[in-house]
């Protein structure tokens, strides 16, 4: 019996982990313009209050890591969310602008300790059979956190005010993180593993990924920064109604489907696809039209988290297993150093050229997100070029009786095979996810 009832705590607790961190990191989003408002700041500095908070995560995900490999990873998670909550809950007391930004900072180091060891935490602690189940649940507590997080705030602000509405989004997240304290299981001990960074760190295949993470998301949080200020500012309506561009969120589903098409057709394909997606969402909200920029964000949303999934999965699959940790590790801190950089940049964008120079910067960061990308399917293809040349030249008779393997097509088949190793399911939006946001 008690094994039956381990998967349903189990994946409730991480689904409350889940809910609770995303929520609490980016509530204050929806409401940039009332906070710009009240501080009398422009949306560049308004920016830095979510910014403070991902930026000081980016810097505090691999110690977490660390630290967790001593104390043990249910312990860091525990005291992470809450203390995460606790300062959600002090965040609408903070009298000044510098306040809220330090409070902030404080917050994202205290989250950092859930994505850099969850995932492993899962690993460890589910059986075979229910790491899927325990997993996705945290997925799931992801992204419903971030979206849940961003409208708890911007549809109760009308009426009352952004501190207010940060309160009833503390509340929320603290109730989440009490639930994941008191249900997630007791750990086992964690097995130390000597550290790998510098393999995580020169393989090319994987700084190709660090820089889709860094540019991708700089994209997608500088949009959602900026939402806010164009439908209340540009276009008139009240913070409540534009909190429903937050609805986009749901298309952060094609995440499963965009690793199912990866492993049919190749990673550098479905993220070239994603990234194709986002850039022709990003410019069908050029339009001062509310039909269209809720398309165009739905588009945007979507490919955003299609590309992340599959580069995030591509990480799992390109490294050693014993580099896998390190890497991961890797790819969330550059995640959250686009997140943290990318969000300022791109309001300090819309600041200066509108919504307009704000979509052209975006464009070209996700242009060069794909330039990554194929450059990362040029390598594995040198790759797989090389070893066949390795395997097939020193004994030719012994390729030739391969079948389904000569000489004109082993190329092709090691690229293929290299490329479509089963990219898994994005975990950090985030990502994500399936992802960290």
């Amino acid at each position: 019996m008690p094994s039956r009832r381990m998967p349903s705590r189990l994946t409730t607790s991480v689904a409350a982990t889940g809910l609770a961190t995303f929520a609490l990191l980016y509530a204050p989003q929806s409401v940039l313009p009332d906070i710009a408002n009240d501080f009398s700041l422009t949306p560049a500095e308004a920016s830095l209050t979510v910014s403070a908070a991902t930026g000081a995560l980016a810097l505090a995900v691999i110690p977490m890591a660390a630290l967790a490999d001593r104390v043990g990873r249910r312990r860091v998670i525990v005291w992470s969310v809450l203390t995460a909550a606790a300062l959600g809950l002090l965040l609408p007391l903070t009298p000044t602008y510098e306040t809220l930004l330090a409070a902030r900072a404080l917050q994202g180091i205290a989250t950092a300790g859930i994505p850099a060891t969850a995932m492993a935490f899962l690993a460890q602690e589910a059986n075979r059979t229910q790491v899927g189940a325990a997993i996705g649940a945290l997925v799931a507590g992801n992204s419903a956190g971030g979206m849940l997080g961003r409208l708890i705030t911007g549809l109760t602000t009308d009426g009352t005010s952004w501190r207010t509405a940060l309160a009833i989004a503390g509340a929320f997240g603290a109730a989440c993180a009490i639930t994941a304290a008191l249900l997630l299981p007791k750990g086992r001990d964690t097995e130390r593993r000597p550290s790998a960074l510098k393999g995580a760190l020169t393989d090319r295949v994987l700084l190709c990924q660090y820089v889709i993470a860094i540019l991708a998301v700089a994209a997608f949080i500088s949009v959602f920064n900026v939402i806010g200020f164009r439908l209340t500012t540009d276009l008139g309506l009240s913070t409540g109604i534009a909190a429903l561009a937050y609805l986009a969120y749901a298309a952060g589903g094609t995440s499963a489907t965009a690793g199912r098409l990866a492993d049919r057709h190749g990673r550098a394909r479905i993220t070239l696809a994603g990234l194709a997606v986002a850039a022709t969402g990003a410019a069908i909200t050029l339009p001062d039209n509310l039909a269209a920029i809720a398309v165009g964000l739905t588009l945007f949303t979507g490919g955003f988290f299609a590309a992340h999934a599959v580069a995030s999965g591509w990480v799992g699959a390109r490294a050693p297993e014993h580099v896998r940790g390190q890497a991961s590790g890797v790819y969330l801190f550059a995640f959250y150093v686009g997140s943290s950089t990318g969000g300022t940049a791109g309001s300090a964008a819309y600041q200066a050229h509108g919504w307009p120079g704000l979509i052209v910067l975006v464009t070209a960061w996700l242009a060069l997100a794909a330039a990554a990308a194929v450059t990362a399917h040029r390598v594995q293809q040198a790759e797989g070029a090389q070893k066949s040349r390795g395997t097939s030249t020193p004994v030719p008779p012994v390729t030739a009786t391969v079948p389904s393997c000569g000489n004109v097509t082993v190329p092709a088949v090691t690229e293929n095979v290299t490329d479509r190793t089963p990219s898994g399911t994005s975990y950090t939006p985030a990502t994500g996810n399936v992802s960290p946001l």
